[in-house]
């Protein structure tokens, strides 16, 4: 039984990999585009695209992706998001299902991928782990980008979720931005990306529908850097009970 699992499993992982490139070549040349406009535009503009082609992507790979919370974000406020992470099926799923324009800090090695690189690139704010200039460039982008009025979109986990826990404990990078620019943090949880493409086995996927609950957003009006501690252990709780409570 697990041999035969294993061989659909790769098998339909090719066929989500060449959907995925035949869905890309179409926004391709839009994406190219729209990434000559400047900031807030390009990302206002980029929304809607990458909203559209992963709302096709996902259904023809039968992973179609249900949205909860979309009225927690107020009209003219931007947020810190902030989202558990178990999957590289999560970038697909985050920032399209987001309300509104976003960007979010993305790795330097994946813009680097041919024809892919130029779209991921257009969207995200780009960060080489191994450059302490690199990272302190990318905290200065990430309150350009909100005080623009563009969402920011998050990992406090830093990396997959590999381990046996609902989540890994938060690093303090999304707090400390958010207290900064003094944005509203908007937490969110993703369900089921695991069970999709799990971080534990290699070129292997299956169909299954995905969810992303937002919840009630946290003000951060007033808070300094000696009050991240608390914000972060709140916030952490506060998702990780709502993940444990809700997953199926």
């Amino acid at each position: 039984m697990k041999l035969i699992q294993n061989i659909l499993g790769k098998i339909f992982a090719v066929y989500a990999a060449l959907m995925f490139v035949a869905t890309m070549l179409f926004v391709l040349i839009p994406v190219w585009i729209i990434s000559l406009l400047p900031e807030p535009r390009r990302a206002r503009v980029l929304h809607p695209v990458f909203r559209l082609w992963m709302g096709i992507y996902m259904p023809l790979i039968f992973c179609p992706v249900t949205r909860r919370g979309k009225d927690k974000f107020k009209k003219g406020e931007n947020y810190v998001v902030i989202l558990n992470h178990n999957s590289f099926m999560d970038v697909p799923v985050s920032s399209p299902w987001i309300p509104g324009p976003n960007k979010t800090l993305a790795k330097m090695e994946m813009s680097r991928i041919p024809l892919f690189g130029a779209i991921y690139k257009a969207g995200s704010i780009l960060v080489d782990r191994k450059s302490d200039q690199s990272r302190r460039g990318s905290f200065g982008k990430m309150q350009e980008t909100l005080e623009q009025g563009t969402n920011l979109c998050l990992y406090p986990e830093g990396t997959r979720n590999k381990g046996g826990q609902p989540m890994q404990q938060f690093f303090d990078g999304a707090f400390r931005t958010a207290v900064k620019a003094q944005k509203p943090i908007m937490p969110g949880v993703i369900f089921n990306t695991a069970k999709v493409l799990p971080a534990t086995r290699t070129f292997w996927m299956r169909p299954h529908p995905i969810q992303i609950h937002f919840l009630d957003p946290i003000p951060t009006t007033g808070l300094t850097t000696d009050d991240i501690p608390a914000l972060k252990e709140r916030l952490f709780t506060i998702m990780e009970s709502y993940y444990i409570n809700h997953k199926k």
